[in-house]
């Protein structure tokens, strides 16, 4: 005899188990993190490997190696690209912190004379803002920064890792999530893996085709209007662009600060402010539609939720994630009959409100066929 369970069991249940994967997602950051990025990787580059083993004849462990050699190397590049604009925004320092400071100056006196603040209370308001950092010394930050940066190493180091096994046992791994499921749902847990690697691939493919071309636009716009280190600001506007909304917003300060601190020209600092506003215009409404197109159908509410949800979780790396993750979601809750209401929720799609009413009209028909049989049955 069949136990019927309680609805409140259910959602305990539910919620029981939400707490504890949030727990062990939080607690597992250091494993999971690496992990899921490797994946997204190693599905990139899934198409080099299979071609280096199609076309050239190398083994799986050599094709796997050379596809993830390919990403180091494109990613090397673009590290010497930024890094040499760094160096040469050090090596102009003293001359920035001029810059700034005559700026900053300026700005005080523009405060007081609009708003009628005087120049002591600003400096306490900024006095009281920067006291904790100015409370920590040189040492401290030493060692803080020495520890950040093995850490970032340490991190890649694992994802580079992650990436060559998951390339080479990618068919083990395949066979394992089929055979973990009942031989009559085989099929359709191979549909979501395909699923799922087409709409990654497709998804990652377009978002670095979009963030080379929103560095060449930038490069492009912020070199004919003279601004000095053009490269270096087109680079962070592609790359920060890659986080929706948060990332364009954080480009464009890092870029105004930037260009303030090489000319006091304000026609230069409109210049970019404006070059940035529409190209992210643009990219909202036209490149990111036509270059991503529809893989990923996420409304804007669950991507600004998954956004600062995976800035909690994981903070800036769970920021990139979050996207793919929820998108990976989308498409096995479609797929799965009692998740298919939390699918639509993450999703753009509207169901016409006839589609709905016939939906609900044939449902009822059905039970009150199935109710009706049972009636007769006793």
């Amino acid at each position: 005899m069949n136990k019927i369970v309680p609805p409140d069991a259910k959602w305990a249940f539910a919620l029981i188990t939400l707490i504890a994967l949030g727990f062990l997602i939080i607690e597992g950051k250091f494993i999971l993190c690496p992990l899921v990025f490797a994946m997204l990787f190693s599905l990139l580059l899934l198409p080099v490997g299979k071609y280096l083993e199609e076309k050239w004849k190398l083994h799986r462990s050599a094709a796997s190696m050379g596809a993830v050699l390919l990403m180091l190397a494109i990613v090397a590049l673009v590290l010497y690209l930024v890094a040499s604009q760094i160096a040469d925004l050090l090596d102009d320092w003293p001359q920035l912190q001029s810059q700034l400071t005559s700026s900053y100056y300026h700005l005080v006196d523009w405060i007081k004379t609009n708003f009628h603040i005087t120049a002591r209370r600003q400096m306490n308001i900024v006095h009281s803002a920067t006291s904790k950092i100015s409370d920590t010394n040189s040492g401290d930050a030493i060692s803080v920064t020495v520890l950040t940066a093995s850490s970032v190493l340490i991190f890649w180091v694992f994802v580079v890792i992650d990436t060559f096994f998951l390339l080479f046992y990618r068919k083990l791994l395949l066979q394992f999530l089929i055979a973990i499921f009942k031989k009559e749902n085989a099929i359709a847990v191979y549909e979501v893996v395909e699923r799922i690697k087409y709409m990654v691939s497709k998804y990652i493919t377009g978002l670095l085709l979009e963030m080379m071309v929103i560095s060449t636009i930038c490069c492009t716009v912020f070199l004919i209007g003279g601004v000095r280190y053009a490269l270096l600001l087109g680079l962070i506007t592609g790359l920060f662009n890659v986080i929706p909304y948060i990332g364009i917003a954080t480009a464009l300060l890092i870029n105004v600060l930037i260009t303030l601190s090489t000319t006091a020209a304000i026609s230069k600092i409109l210049l970019v402010i404006v070059t940035i506003v529409i190209i992210h215009l643009i990219d909202s409404n036209i490149l990111l539609p036509m270059i991503v197109g529809s893989q990923v159908r996420i409304n804007a509410l669950i991507t600004i939720l998954g956004v600062i949800l995976g800035e909690m979780l994981w903070g800036i790396p769970g920021m990139f994630l979050s996207i793919p993750t929820i998108a990976i979601l989308k498409i096995i809750f479609d797929r799965v009959e009692s998740l298919q209401p939390w699918g639509l929720l993450l999703g753009d799609e509207i169901i016409p409100e006839k589609e709905i009413e016939t939906k609900v009209f044939v449902e009822e028909e059905e039970i009150a066929s199935k109710t009706e049989a049972k009636t007769l049955e006793s």
